[in-house]
């Protein structure tokens, strides 16, 4: 069990606190309720800009990493199609530091043309160097418009393309902070030696007087559901050919979610999973595949992917894949095939949750959810899975018509040869 008390300020900004008295080690994870998703179609890849440019010194603190650093601190984030997310460690006698960075950057973000065309700058660079310049970079620019014709998950955190960074003006970046970086748009989650009593006193003097920000309310496009199977085929220089097939599956508060999650690891999740047993091991067309869920806050999609083996046709290898699946729907799956992968599972939950900041960013993204003691369900979800619903949830997942399939072609002339 992960213990943990919750509060909430009058601004509407939602605080998690698990007590640890084994660390000498402060984490703080917190959550803007903002991701690619939210973005206008004309004008993507803000939410990952922002990531950057939430580095870049705020009203009153110009420079946020030398005050962490000399603190003894680390810091870093990630945005998805969903989140925004940024962690800081310190020693935990230096907790008021990240309190004091943290609340000055969401009270005020320092915006300037100069900042601003620094970080554009950054983002295109990066946009180039691993989507466009990259071997299979270019794979989720191509996969996910395959997938989603509708729903805002069509286009991939880094944006559209570059030229929606490169004409995002000052007023532009001023609206969407505005919009999304307020108190009532976010959780803070802090863990470590710390009492409930002295975090709270904490986000009362920093947190506190910041102003809620307006209220947002999603009016996302919903995608249709998809009743014919689609194929994009593309020829790439690169060492070899590969496959990427996807499948529409439920959102991550239905409760088939942790059945389609642990379906994706029986079917292609390490060396003894079905995929690469059949397909690497034993007929050898693939050098190497597998299989994961995007774990998207709405419906999101089921992944396999694997780089075919020179000499053989993608589309034998597709085939391939297909008749793996096929196998799953009409083969019952057996209780010690079960057994094992539940055990992997729940195991993997105890690993991750050793570190105390996995604690930290996991219970913060449980409260996004709905609720952070559902960290603590997991095992016992998991426990509970049995042949049955995975037999139903494959037939359901893996139906005709709801198919995304992506074959990316080697012109590599080594490789043909």
């Amino acid at each position: 069990m992960i213990p943990f008390d919750r509060f909430t300020l009058p601004n509407g900004l939602r605080f998690i606190v698990h007590h640890d008295p084994n660390t000498p080690i402060l984490a703080m994870n917190i959550l803007y309720d903002v991701g690619a998703r939210d973005e206008d179609p004309e004008q993507t890849g803000f939410a990952h800009l922002f990531e950057h440019l939430m580095f870049g010194g705020s009203v009153n603190i110009p420079r946020y990493d030398e005050p962490l650093q000399l603190a003894g601190g680390e810091n870093n984030a990630f945005t998805n199609s969903d989140i925004t997310n940024y962690y800081l460690t310190l020693p935990v006698q230096n907790a008021e530091t990240a309190f004091w960075l943290e609340s000055d950057r969401m009270l005020s973000l320092a915006f300037s043309e100069k900042s601003l065309e620094v970080q554009r700058n950054v983002v295109v660079e990066e946009f180039r160097q691993s989507y466009l310049n990259q071997p299979y970079g270019d794979v989720w620019l191509l996969l996910k418009p395959l997938a989603y014709i509708t729903h805002p998950y069509q286009w991939n955190t880094i944006g559209k393309e570059t030229a929606h960074i490169t004409n995002a003006s000052l007023e532009d970046v001023r609206r969407f902070y505005a919009r999304f970086y307020n108190p009532n748009n976010a959780i803070v989650t802090v863990a470590g030696n710390v009492s409930t009593a002295y975090i709270k006193e904490m986000a009362e003097k920093w947190f506190g007087p910041i102003p809620a920000g307006p209220v947002n309310e999603r009016k996302l496009a919903k995608e249709p559901e998809q009743t014919t199977d689609r194929l994009n085929e593309v020829e790439r220089d690169v060492p070899f050919s590969a496959v990427y097939k996807a499948w529409h599956m439920c959102a991550q508060q239905h409760p088939d979610y942790y059945v389609i999650d642990l379906l994706s690891d029986l079917l292609g999740s390490g060396n003894s999973s079905r995929l690469y047993v059949e397909l690497v091991r034993k007929q050898k067309i693939f050098s190497e595949i597998g299989a994961f869920i995007t774990g998207d806050i709405d419906p999101g999609l089921f992944v396999v992917h694997g780089k075919v083996m020179p000499g053989v046709d993608p589309y034998t290898a597709d085939q391939g894949i297909q008749q793996v699946i096929e196998h799953l729907i009409s083969q019952k799956i057996s209780e010690a095939e079960l057994r094992k992968v539940k055990n992997k599972a729940i195991a993997s939950l105890a690993f991750e949750n050793i570190s105390l900041l996995n604690r930290a960013m996991n219970l913060t993204f449980h409260e996004h959810h709905g609720d952070a003691g559902q960290i603590n369900k997991l095992p016992a979800m998991y426990a509970k899975i049995n042949v049955d619903s995975l037999a139903k949830a494959s037939r359901e997942l893996f139906r005709k018509g709801n198919c995304n399939t992506l074959i990316y072609k080697s012109v590599n002339k080594e490789n043909r040869e």
